[in-house]
């Protein structure tokens, strides 16, 4: 079955059967792809761990069937944090100066045809690459700038909101919209001015001629290389200036040393006799406690509302090169949705994450936001959770909690409508979807940690 994400390439798609995910290629594409694999350009790119790797399974004159490598969490550009979309971005430019060198190229540049595998920027579209022609100007110039260079730049300049442009505009984002929201200095940049200011005039022009521009542009490969190396070189210099009380929540609020460490304990231990082997960390900030459970388990999943956090748990995982981890931004009171076509071309993130089947699920220091800021129920998060994984480790904040204290003087004159926020009424609620397996007290904080075994 054709899979709804892939339908806009004729050169092939990849489909389902019996749970696998499998590229079929279609025989408009047969001398490209035979011309790649003769070049040893695939086997390259596997080496380099730029490529999703995949063997060919099948071939005859309607088909030939590539099986790649599983991939079983997809994350999309609007759920990265500002260095993983740098990545993103220099891993493509990388790759299409190397293919450059080689005498091929990327027929398109959509970020989407990059994800992270093992935690790192991987590149997925095996069909994206066809062989170069002469002083032809890379075709997928325009497209990267939509989809990497223009939302880089407006979230280095307005914050990290922008990062999210591809969720409401799947076709990227018009540079002209990017031009007027840059500051007037920047067109003294020659990168900024060449592929923001200069290619949005360009395109204008064309747009305004009937039929659109006949004329031919010849561009050496020598110079091509130039400007994508200097392109590539301005991302690696470009840095987010935000930052928020979470992305440091753990370092200053909430917890003493003994305390901290004493959660951290409970949950090494209740997950080792959960014998959990893919995890994860809804509301993670930037993964100190997924992490300890790194030893223990395969896959471990940081999610989390905070750019900045999550950035701190990306750069982290680049340091010590922790490939069960995967990091990614998302809101659970607003979370990733289905887009695209039918709504079905880009998942939604609740059925990845089912898709994913985590044995555990962590809810750590989460309750309070999503019930008293939220005004979420405690049955319809509990529901929510119950559909996710076997096990749920929910942490209580009690109304003691300087977080949750804060949260409800912020209610002001609304405050008693919350009276039913208590341990009492969240473990009934919670109990109506899950058995409770067992809770304990928070040493030296007004914190209860649950374990629960969906029913």
């Amino acid at each position: 079955m054709r899979h709804p994400s892939s339908y806009r390439d004729p050169s092939g798609f990849i489909f389902k059967e019996n749970i696998k995910v499998y590229r079929q290629i279609n025989p408009v594409f047969f001398d490209e792809y035979k011309a790649a694999v003769s070049a040893g350009i695939y086997n390259s790119l596997f080496d380099k761990k730029w490529l999703v790797r995949h063997k060919e399974i099948s071939s005859d004159s309607s088909r030939i069937v590539l099986e790649p490598v599983q991939l079983d969490f997809i994350t999309y550009p609007y759920e990265w944090s500002f260095t993983q979309y740098k990545h993103a971005a220099q891993l493509t430019l990388r790759l299409q100066i190397w293919l450059l060198e080689n005498n091929f190229s990327l027929k398109d540049a959509t970020a989407f045809n990059v994800t992270f595998q093992k935690g790192k920027a991987i590149f997925i579209d095996t069909l994206s690459i066809e062989q170069y022609k002469i002083n032809t100007p890379w075709r997928g110039l325009k497209q990267f700038n939509e989809h990497f260079f223009g939302p880089l730049l407006l979230a280095q300049y307005h914050g990290s909101l922008h990062l999210k442009t591809l969720q409401h505009s799947i076709n990227g984002i018009d540079l002209n919209v990017v031009k007027r929201q840059l500051p007037f200095i920047s067109r003294f940049n020659p990168t900024v001015y060449s592929h923001i200011y200069l290619l949005s005039k360009s395109e204008a022009e064309n747009d305004n001629k009937e039929g659109g521009s006949d004329r031919s542009v010849d561009l050496s490969k020598a110079r091509q290389i130039k400007m994508l190396s200097a392109l590539e070189m301005y991302i690696d210099g470009m840095e987010s200036k935000e930052n928020t009380e979470w992305s440091k929540y753990y370092s200053e609020t909430n917890y003493n040393r003994k305390s901290f460490e004493f959660k951290k304990d409970l949950i090494v231990k209740w997950n080792k006799e959960l014998n959990s082997k893919k995890v994860i960390d809804l509301g993670g900030n930037d993964g100190t406690f997924g992490k300890e459970l790194l030893p223990q388990i395969d896959q471990l999943i940081v999610c989390d509302i905070d750019q900045p956090a999550i950035d701190q748990c990306y750069l982290e995982h680049i340091k010590n090169d922790s490939s069960k981890l995967t990091c990614l931004v998302n809101d659970l009171l607003q979370p990733s949705p289905g887009i695209g076509f039918n709504n079905q071309e880009r998942a939604s993130f609740n059925s990845r994450v089912i898709d994913f089947a985590p044995d555990l699920s962590m809810a750590l220091a989460l309750i309070h936001h999503i019930t008293l800021s939220g005004n979420v129920p405690f049955e319809m998060s509990a529901q929510y959770f119950s559909q996710l994984s076997k096990y749920l480790i929910i942490e209580f904040p009690d109304r003691e909690d300087s977080w949750v204290e804060f949260i409800l003087n912020s209610k002001r004159e609304a405050r008693h409508l919350f009276d039913d926020y208590t341990i009492s009424a969240f473990a009934k609620a919670y109990q109506k979807y899950f058995n409770l397996i067992k809770s304990e007290k928070i040493r030296g904080t007004a914190r209860t940690l649950f374990l629960f075994q969906r029913l």
